[in-house]
């Protein structure tokens, strides 16, 4: 069965070479040209192709109510470089961006890794695990601490259960990107950073230790 993604683009320009693009590639698509939109089709996307500079609402914002509704990959495709406007995206839920003028086979790459990023953890792993203080359900993507409800973005679920899959032990700045984000990230590294900072904020500052100039370790029972 086709895979099928949600353009939300108003630029025909852009829109519809995109639209003929990824039908040749065997993508089942349909583009609309607004943020309302958007988030109306949403639900019947395998995908979404989510452009900021839409004629109703920001992107940023259309991004943040997709992703409180739906674990759907997004690719978020900008005219903005400002790597504090990427990282601000990523944190809202964006599982990753392009910055124009891009190349379409770039594109199609980076679909392939989004989604196979996204797909559903393995059987063997689907288990709540305990830590302590500290519950990560596979599952259910969900993390509980002190038996209260953590939310968490789905990049930031993805972080903290790669770190959880073995606590006490150092993971690599370079093991966390190509496993959390992907091997060939063009983004900065900065964000994974954030990120951590992030799961500190949220879960308490002394879950995840830092070796620095090397990478991470989640605390087996802080």
């Amino acid at each position: 069965m086709a895979q099928r993604v949600l353009v939300v683009e108003d630029d025909p320009s852009i829109g519809l070479p995109l639209v003929e693009g990824l039908e040749r590639e065997g993508f089942e698509v349909e583009r609309v040209t607004t943020g309302r939109e958007g988030l109306s089709r949403v639900g019947e996307a395998d995908l979404v192709l989510l452009d900021l500079g839409l004629p109703d609402l920001d992107g940023k914002e259309v991004c943040r109510q997709i992703r409180a509704t739906s674990n759907v990959p997004i690719l978020v495709i900008t005219a903005r470089g400002d790597e504090i406007d990427r990282v601000v995206l990523l944190e809202l839920g964006a599982d990753d961006y392009l910055v124009k003028p891009f190349g379409f086979r770039e594109l199609v790459a980076r679909i392939g890794a989004v989604t196979r990023r996204s797909a559903l953890v393995p059987p063997s792993q689907n288990t709540a695990q305990q830590l302590g203080r500290l519950t990560i359900d596979r599952d259910a993507r969900r993390v509980e601490l002190d038996g209260d409800d953590v939310e968490l973005t789905p990049k930031e679920f993805d972080l903290l259960g790669f770190l959880a899959e073995r606590p006490g032990a150092v993971r690599t700045r370079e093991d966390i990107i190509e496993q959390v984000w992907d091997e060939h990230w063009f983004g900065p590294t900065k964000t994974l950073d954030v990120h951590i900072a992030a799961l500190r904020r949220k879960l308490g500052p002394d879950w995840i230790t830092t070796f620095r100039g090397v990478g991470y370790r989640l605390e087996a029972g802080a």
